[in-house]
């Protein structure tokens, strides 16, 4: 049985920068300190970011279909990654590989200049990406691809400039930075920014490893413990949102949570609940009219690539707010064999079930004409 007769759409793929993103678009007064492939004895080929000690080698960034045995993060150059990763040109081969329709495209640099302390340096890269994004989107053919803005927001009334921009380029939505650079998220001084966003139609993406809080950094055990634990980040942000009433003052704006996986929800929700319910006086929680599960249900969007818990327990939180993933070209990556996985994770769905999270949930949180 097809797994749907509708476009298979992955609410979360990826570019891998070329050399030029960022030295050929930034402005001129940040280019001899734009990010840039450099040679290192010890990696290879790696991105370096002026302001971070820690530079982005090649090997995983565009590994999708090796082998788990052939995965490594140094030694490769960048022109062993695939050719659609960074021309767009050639990207609609890799999709009708994978059966694979449209891709929301986010960045694979960009996500550690989220980190960055220095916020005019990181507007600066992000303004870049963002014209560098807008040809590249350009040059595939229509809606294939759906670029998401970076947005730095050094001020409020910037991030809704920054909103506004991506907009004007034909993007259908942001990716936030997972920490926010004054009071966190849920302070009200963020309202217009947020109330900007809905009415913009523009929904706000939070990717994992975007903050200081889901990094590939251990702190016990084996340093593959830390990869249990990079959803962490944004799993604090959902409830900032949550906890904070954000979605209680903005009713109508869209959250995604992307490549944190699933099948966490119907668990942290009943915590959610537990903890309003048993623990909000003496914590001094903020009043919410709704239990925090229902504005998690609501308003938030989770992308997944082959999360079987996800599917499994789909009705255990919402179905029509799960949006499936390939994360091509990354190295958690389903391509090319996201067929033969989702023929079997979705043998026991329903042909809506199938619908909404392979095509409808992500056309509906985005807008998107397909």
């Amino acid at each position: 049985m097809s797994t749907t007769n509708k476009p298979i759409i992955s609410a979360d793929s990826h570019i891998a920068e070329p050399p030029n993103c960022y030295i050929d678009y930034i402005e001129p007064s940040f280019k001899d300190r734009a990010p840039h492939i450099e040679v290192h004895p010890k990696y290879g080929d790696v991105f370096v970011i002026d302001g971070l000690d820690q530079p982005i080698p090649m090997g995983l960034i565009a590994a999708a279909g090796k082998k788990p045995s052939e995965l490594t993060a140094s030694g490769v150059s960048f022109d062993e990654l695939p050719r659609s990763s960074w021309d767009a040109t050639h990207r609609v081969a890799d999709q009708d590989t994978d059966g694979v329709a449209a891709e929301i495209i986010y960045p694979t640099v960009g996500m550690m200049l989220c980190n960055h302390p220095d916020t005019d340096y990181q507007y600066a890269c992000f303004q870049a990406y963002n014209r560098w994004l807008e040809e590249y989107v350009g040059n595939a053919p229509e809606n294939r691809l759906f670029g998401l803005g970076q947005v730095a927001l050094r001020t409020v009334e910037e991030g809704i400039k920054e909103i506004e921009d991506a907009k004007k380029r034909g993007f259908v939505g942001v990716m936030m930075t997972g920490n926010a650079p004054e009071a966190d998220y849920h302070d009200p001084m963020y309202d217009p920014l947020w109330e900007a966003a809905v009415d913009m139609e523009m929904p706000l993406s939070f990717h994992i490893l975007t903050s200081k809080a889901d990094q590939l950094n251990s702190q016990r055990g084996p340093k593959i413990n830390s990869f249990l634990g990079i959803m962490r980040g944004c799993q604090d942000i959902m409830g900032t949102f949550v906890f904070g009433g954000v979605f209680e003052r903005h009713p109508e704006l869209k959250v995604v949570c992307a490549e944190a996986d699933a099948g966490w929800v119907p668990h942290y929700i009943y915590r959610m609940d537990h903890a309003y319910d048993r623990h909000r006086y003496w914590m001094k929680a903020p009043p919410l009219e709704k239990m925090p599960s229902e504005y998690f249900l609501n308003n938030i969007y989770l992308t997944f690539q082959d999360d079987w818990t996800a599917f499994k327990h789909r009705n255990e939180m919402n179905p029509q707010r799960l949006m499936w993933a390939n994360d091509f070209p990354h190295s958690d990556s389903t391509w090319p064999w996201s067929q033969d996985i989702l023929k079997e994770h979705t043998k026991d769905m329903s042909q809506q079930e199938k619908d909404w999270i392979l095509h409808d949930n992500v056309s509906k949180c985005y807008n998107l004409p397909i």
